[in-house]
């Protein structure tokens, strides 16, 4: 997992420049979603270059970048002065140096498509340097920005580093799958599938293995129905095969847990003639898992070993988790051992498949047991496991358990407080969510306005109007977006207890007009 963006820009001291790269041209300010349709493997794979390059040679490109983009009314104008200033701003040294700078640029595609250019007209994208033949082309600049402008939805921009690619030659199978993904994460279904039949007439192939990257994305989107509906439609070109059905039936299991869909999708493998592979039996297995259903999670996992499939560690991890939930203990250690006797090793998510159905039985001194197997055994927790701790623990030995985290390097991250926050309130301890509000500043989370709002919305329904009313200020102050209910409701609260808080009050949810502001005005 990639660290943080901040973590990121602290090592390289370059959060100053990069805070100052915005576009007069175009400003645009980009969401930063979490949901599972929102995120891409490139984002998570991407290596956060750890590179020889000279940091201080990245701070200087990108500061320099800054400084032209400012002065500058349009992108063209930004790199004719990056070209022909007096001081001419030197080209990134390598390709790879290149690559960081773009990848430090994510969250801005005009800066980033900026990057691109000056560096593909200096020579750093392609190789070229005078007239030595240019090495073998450095694609994932490319495919960096495409995804970066994909990402804020910039097609237009991304579509433009696509045509110059194509110009460059060096237009790749993989620049058109990042596309396909960004639309389908946008939920632009039609757009998605239409850059997929455009791809023979940019001269590259559109072959089998990109259509199932084109229903792996509508899938991972949550377009299960359409990505099922392409693959009947298309079987005369593509024709039907276990991994296209595997496709659709890992949105229904994974993505989606319908046990209903994935039954049907199961059946319309059989009336196309399509046999189950060992993948097809590991999803169903899983999505039977996930909803408790022990019969039907044993019957498949029998099925999957008479058909002469070898389960691997998914449908172990699976069948742990269902015989834990059911309370089969001795069943679930008995698969424990079974699977080390067939030579796999548990990971973490065996052992999670035990630890999180004991926590939720709240079952915490077997669940501890476990975590404390798994670390004797060399195996690092993962956010999961502690996550499954800290919802049923209480104040004191949640703060331990974020202690613990940050010595594992597992977090805490900002869903952690989220959480957390959520539970106390639930629970009634408004104060120990307050607690942990002044333990999320000890680990360097900046406060979101989800923080905000759920707080502020917890103390309001525990009767805390003016603290909360504390925190709901300090979350505009902060440049949040105030939320329309809160304020009815604040307001109503205010009027309602005015001679509590005469003259200038410290809440700004409405002016504070008592007799002394009036007798103020009239010796005006």
């Amino acid at each position: 997992m990639a660290p943080p963006l901040t973590a990121v820009l602290r090592c390289y001291s370059l959060l100053p420049h990069l805070r100052s790269l915005r576009f007069p041209f175009h400003r645009l300010l980009l969401s930063t979603s979490n949901s599972i349709s929102d995120q891409s493997d490139f984002e998570v794979d991407h290596p956060i270059a750890s590179a020889p390059d000279d940091d201080s040679e990245l701070s200087f490109f990108l500061h320099r970048l800054s400084s032209a983009a400012s002065a500058a009314s349009s992108p063209k104008e930004a790199l004719s002065l990056l070209l022909s200033s007096s001081d001419p701003v030197p080209p990134p040294s390598s390709p790879s140096l290149l690559v960081r700078a773009l990848w430090e640029l994510r969250r801005d595609p005009d800066a980033a498509a900026l990057a691109l250019r000056y560096g593909d007209r200096c020579g750093s994208v392609d190789g070229a340097e005078g007239d030595e033949p240019p090495p073998p082309p450095q694609v994932e600049a490319w495919h960096l920005v495409i995804w970066t402008a994909g990402k804020a939805r910039r097609f237009d921009l991304a579509w433009a580093v696509v045509r110059r690619m194509r110009c460059r030659g060096v237009l790749t199978r993989r620049a058109m799958v990042i596309l396909m993904e960004r639309y389908a994460a946008a939920n632009e279904v039609s757009k998605a599938i239409k850059t997929f039949d455009v791809m023979e007439k940019f001269k590259v192939e559109s072959d089998q293995t990109v259509f199932y990257c084109l229903l792996r994305a509508l899938c991972k989107s949550k377009n299960i129905e359409d990505a099922e509906e392409l693959l009947l439609l298309r079987k005369k070109f593509f024709p039907l095969t276990a991994e296209g059905f595997n496709i659709i039936l890992d949105g229904w299991c994974n993505v989606i847990t319908v046990v209903a869909e994935a039954k049907r999708v199961w059946r319309e493998m059989s009336n196309y003639c399509i046999t189950p592979d060992g993948r097809s039996y590991t999803l169903m297995v899983s999505c039977f898992s996930k909803t408790g259903n022990l019969f039907d999670t044993l019957r498949v996992y029998d099925e999957m070993k008479k058909r002469g499939w070898t389960p691997g560690i998914a449908v172990y991890n699976a069948l742990v988790y269902v015989l834990t939930k059911e309370n089969c203990m001795k069943d679930a250690h008995n698969i424990f051992s079974k699977l080390i006797d067939e030579g796999l090793h548990p990971d973490v998510e065996t052992y999670n498949s035990m630890i999180l159905p004991l926590c939720e039985s709240r079952q915490l001194d077997e669940a501890r047991m476990m975590m404390e197997r798994m670390t004797i055994e060399g195996i690092v927790p993962g956010i999961s496991t502690y996550h499954a701790f800290l919802k049923q623990e209480g104040i004191e030995e949640s703060l331990k358990l974020l202690r613990r985290m940050e010595e594992d390097g597992c977090g805490p991250t900002s869903d952690t407080f989220l959480m957390l926050f959520d539970k106390f309130f639930l629970l009634n301890e408004a104060g120990n969510a307050l607690r942990v509000w002044n333990e999320m500043k000890r680990y360097d989370i900046s406060p979101t306005r989800s923080h905000y709002m759920t707080v502020v919305q917890g103390l309001a329904k525990h009767g805390c109007i003016p603290r909360a009313l504390e925190y709901y200020d300090e979350m505009k102050e902060n440049g949040f977006a105030s939320d329309t209910q809160l304020d009815k409701e604040f307001k109503a609260f205010l009027l309602a207890n005015r001679d509590h808080w005469r003259g200038a009050g410290k809440y700004n949810i409405i002016p504070q007009r008592g007799k002394h502001f009036i007798r103020r005005s009239q010796m005006r």
